[in-house]
């Protein structure tokens, strides 16, 4: 990459039944010379691992407590103080940015968070001034792209959304005022998921897309079609020179037809090429600063969106890369993998030979096993979708048996399951093993599994 070129970050989720230690994913950082980091909370445990890492780091409030935070001052110096203060005095960690809330304005909340963001925009910035650290740390609120929209369907034609329009313009002041930048997460993946017509090609960098033409200006892919659009609703409104970060970019490898390998390498080196010459977008020339999407799959992510919710991680579960991908930071081409992971033993839950598939006992042990585990490598187009009907019932039930760190009990399912040593693994469908369970300050697991009921109905119907 060019040296004028800001580097790449990443986000690093921990909605894992299993997640990898902290300073093994620190490790993996520094060994792919990724030097920016976003999180979705401030655990200790990850902030501490980061301490003298020199990786740029952005905390997060979650949406929860922006009420809190938008109520008290104290509560957001409370917070400032345990959470950034003390990791930058104590620590040595790199804090640079406070992420306040996380895409709180999605119209799926139904404006749960739309009184509370801004108010907790300015405590947490007063809670920053008060600890002398509002010139090293700047606030910021990452927001989706459905916060502003064309009215032409062309970036020039870009304003905020109508029914949040005059917060938004107060929230972008207040960020322009304290020299904070606006954060954005863009998602051409979602726009190909929700539209079946969507141009396939206009989601990739290639130049194979039909270009777009704005009064002259041609548009070849979404990414910078979408990121002007919002380029032109800060001009258009004043603030033309506001910095802007994207927050999220990424392409998911599972749990869709669209969800794969192929596509997401062609994505994320798409882009990681589209940036790396630092020429920017037709209305904003210059280096993009952006983090992927993300760093490592999450088991235990809602997947209200979509079985693909697990599957963004440029690297699996337990640190593998999934496929080659330059960062612009290695000639090679290939992600360094994480290291000295510890695995549970070498066995599996699956169907018995006797078992038959018409056991009154098969169907709900499968519902059970994927109510409780992840079943969303299974169904039309994804990594397990060639499995018959026999190796659907086992990757459930070995899901689950392995999230439940292979108890024995977690396989006793009547008539229907097994233990064995010989790995189920086929094709692409990977039968996993899970890591040894990392306990932090919180304690593992951190969320509830759900599974949306039309993947149990999805399995039942092929038994």
């Amino acid at each position: 990459m060019a040296s004028e070129v800001s580097c790449i970050g990443a986000n690093w989720g921990t909605q894992a039944t299993h997640p990898l230690p902290p300073d093994t994913v620190v490790r993996l950082l520094l060994d792919n010379r990724i030097q920016k980091v976003k999180l979705f909370d401030a655990d200790y445990d990850t902030l501490r691992a980061l301490g003298k890492s020199g990786i740029e780091v952005m905390v997060g409030i979650p949406n929860d407590l922006l009420a809190s935070m938008a109520s008290s001052v104290k509560a957001a110096e409370k917070w400032v103080s345990k959470n950034v203060s003390t990791h930058i005095s104590t620590n040595n960690v790199n804090i640079r940015y406070v992420a306040v809330g996380n895409e709180p304005f999605l119209e799926t909340y139904n404006g749960s968070f739309i009184q509370s963001t801004f108010p907790a925009l300015q405590n947490v910035q007063s809670a920053l001034i008060k600890a002398g650290l509002s010139n090293q740390v700047k606030v910021t609120v990452p927001l989706n792209a459905d916060v502003y929209e064309s009215s032409t369907g062309l970036p020039s034609g870009g304003d905020f959304r109508a029914d949040i329009h005059d917060l938004m313009i107060n929230i972008v002041k207040f960020l322009s005022d304290s020299g904070s930048p606006f954060t954005v997460n863009i998602y051409p993946f979602i726009s190909l998921y929700i539209d079946p017509n969507f141009p396939v090609e206009y989601a990739f960098f290639d130049g194979n897309a039909t270009p777009v033409n704005d009064g002259g200006t041609s548009y070849y892919n979404m990414f910078d079609a979408n990121y002007d659009t919002l380029a032109s609703a800060l001009q258009k409104n004043g603030f033309g020179n506001l910095p802007i970060i994207v927050g999220e970019i990424g392409w998911p490898t599972d749990g869709d037809k669209n969800a794969n390998l192929v596509y997401a390498q062609r994505f994320n080196q798409g882009f990681m090429s589209h940036i790396s010459d630092g020429k920017g977008t037709p209305l904003r020339p210059g280096p993009i600063d952006a983090y992927l999407f993300s760093l490592i799959d999450e088991d235990a992510k809602s997947i209200d969106p979509g079985n693909f919710e697990r599957h963004w991680g440029i690297f699996t579960y337990d640190g593998k890369a999934k496929y080659a991908l330059n960062l612009g930071t290695a000639n090679s081409g290939l992600l360094v993998e994480a290291k000295n992971v510890h695995y549970l033993e070498r066995k599996w839950c699956v169907m018995k030979p006797s078992a038959k598939l018409d056991d009154p006992n098969v169907a709900p042990s499968v519902s059970f096993a994927c109510g409780l585990a992840d079943c969303t490598s299974l169904g039309y187009g994804t990594s397990c979708g060639n499995l018959d009907a026999r190796g659907n019932i086992s990757y459930a039930l070995n899901s689950y048996y392995q999230i439940q760190n292979q108890v024995d009990t977690a396989c006793k399912f009547e008539n229907v399951s097994m233990i064995t040593k010989n790995d189920p693994t086929t094709g692409t469908c990977r039968f996993g093993i899970m890591i040894e369970q990392y306990y932090g300050g919180a304690g593992f697991p951190q969320k509830s599994l759900g599974l949306a009921a039309g993947l149990i109905l999805f399995l039942l119907t092929i038994l």
